[in-house]
């Protein structure tokens, strides 16, 4: 936890300009991790808000009293929209987190031939569980800003009927591995960027997502898997 995000109703609850945070995992990771006591300063952010400093006032295992300074503003957005097939649960907590640390905003999940229809059954899908995954995300590269997820099941509808208004305006790629063309490198314009799932699209899904202005892209001859990929190809594309 590199930076320590308080809820915007912990902040609105302050008294004095101390802000109380309640015993959770929080507390516990400053005090088993910083080892933070009276003094210590600590990186602080509030979720959708600004960045700052927090002295500790007092610390106990009941809670954490802080006093906080506000005066930055988050990191700038990658101007990625990434349209992912559902990876397996147990990667997508690993997903979830690194669309957060990367700084991707949009974050579209869609169904896919290769994608098993149990993985949309995951507990990991619900919102609280996927706000929790993000939100560690964040406190990794100290943002405070969610990324929105949705969730798409049915793979034609989405990328005939939603797809087009998202990718207006943008540089557009699938993720190909046999596709000939190189993905280019710190793109100026914002882009729309689809990866398949472990095993790729198939040619059906890359032909209609041709068809909707993404071109086929690779990373050279090595596959990789999906939790590689995705931040090979955003620090390519989103890259300084």
């Amino acid at each position: 936890m590199n930076t320590l995000l308080l809820a915007p109703s912990e902040l609105a609850a302050a008294a004095d300009g101390v802000v109380r945070l309640a015993a959770d995992r929080r507390l516990r990771h400053v005090r088993a991790v910083h080892r933070a006591a009276a003094g210590t300063v600590l990186r602080v952010g509030v979720l959708g808000g600004r960045l700052g400093r927090a002295t500790v006032v007092r610390i106990d295992d009941t809670g954490l009293d802080l006093a906080v300074v506000l005066d930055r503003e988050p990191p700038p957005p990658a101007p990625l929209t990434l349209v992912l097939a559902l990876p397996r649960p147990k990667v997508v907590r690993r997903v979830f987190q690194a669309v957060a640390a990367l700084g991707v905003k949009r974050l579209c999940l869609v169904a896919a031939w290769r994608v098993e229809k149990s993985y949309w059954e995951s507990p990991l899908l619900a919102a609280a569980a996927v706000t929790a995954e993000l939100v560690l995300g964040l406190e990794q590269a100290g943002d405070t800003v969610l990324p929105a997820v949705t969730l798409h099941r049915r793979f034609k509808p989405f990328v005939e009927d939603e797809l087009p208004a998202i990718v207006a305006g943008t540089r557009g790629f699938v993720a190909h591995p046999p596709a000939a063309g190189r993905c280019p490198c710190d793109l100026a314009a914002p882009a729309t960027l689809a990866i398949g799932p472990e095993g790729g699209f198939i040619g059906y899904e890359v032909d209609a997502l041709e068809r909707q202005g993404l071109a086929a892209v690779s990373l050279g001859p090595r596959v990789l898997r999906v939790e590689q990929a995705l931040p090979a190809l955003v620090a390519r594309l989103c890259g300084p």
